[in-house]
């Protein structure tokens, strides 16, 4: 997979990485018996900095773990699916005010 668009909106955009099991709960047993270790430092999303803030102020860490720990069930979240549409029409390089 190319790491030159976001992974959500895909827009040509400096890309950051999504830990899809949040690195702060890899030590927490309950995620540790559900995802192997090699599981939770591989599965990532590289995604722009418009969409992974966006996913962090709609969801908190648990719930990305729980929920939310794969491209698809983040865009089954009706608005985070509705921010990602919106972004994916704006040039590369637009970055949204908060």
């Amino acid at each position: 997979m190319s790491h030159d668009r976001c992974g959500l909106c895909g827009r040509r955009a400096p890309l950051t990485r999504h830990h899809l099991i949040p690195r702060a709960l890899h030590r927490k047993p309950r995620y540790r018996k559900r995802y192997g270790r090699e599981q939770m430092q591989t599965r990532v999303l590289w995604i722009c900095r418009p969409c992974h803030s966006h996913l962090h102020r709609m969801l908190s860490e648990r719930e990305l773990a729980d929920h939310y720990a794969s491209r698809g069930a983040l865009m089954s979240h009706p608005d985070i699916r509705a921010f990602v549409t919106w972004l994916a029409d704006k040039p590369d390089g637009f970055v949204p005010k908060r």
